[in-house]
């Protein structure tokens, strides 16, 4: 059984670093660092995006609209540190349920 929640903590860290990742990308997108018209830079950003927007689209539709600002991934990150917690506790007896 740890074994399997060990490979669900990694599957969660590379989460985390995808949605990092995305987050850095599209500051420097919008701040005109990088631009979408390098084929390079829009062929990560459309794989980042096919990799992220099926986990933000359920909290996009819980979220009210907020003029441009997206807390999408703050949120995602919240939860997935929330079950790091919960396995690291769960999997290494840390604290009993």
């Amino acid at each position: 059984m740890a074994a399997i929640l060990d490979v669900i903590l990694v599957i969660l860290n590379i989460i985390t670093w995808i949605i990092i990742i995305q987050a850095i990308l599209s500051w420097l997108i919008t701040f005109n660092v990088i631009s979408l018209s390098n084929p390079t830079v829009r062929s990560i950003w459309s794989g980042l995006e096919r990799m992220t927007e099926p986990v933000y689209r359920p909290i996009r539709n819980l979220l009210p609209p907020m003029q441009g600002l997206d807390l999408t991934p703050l949120i995602v990150l919240l939860i997935i540190f929330f079950l790091r917690q919960v396995i690291a506790r769960y999997a290494y007896g840390l604290v009993p349920f």
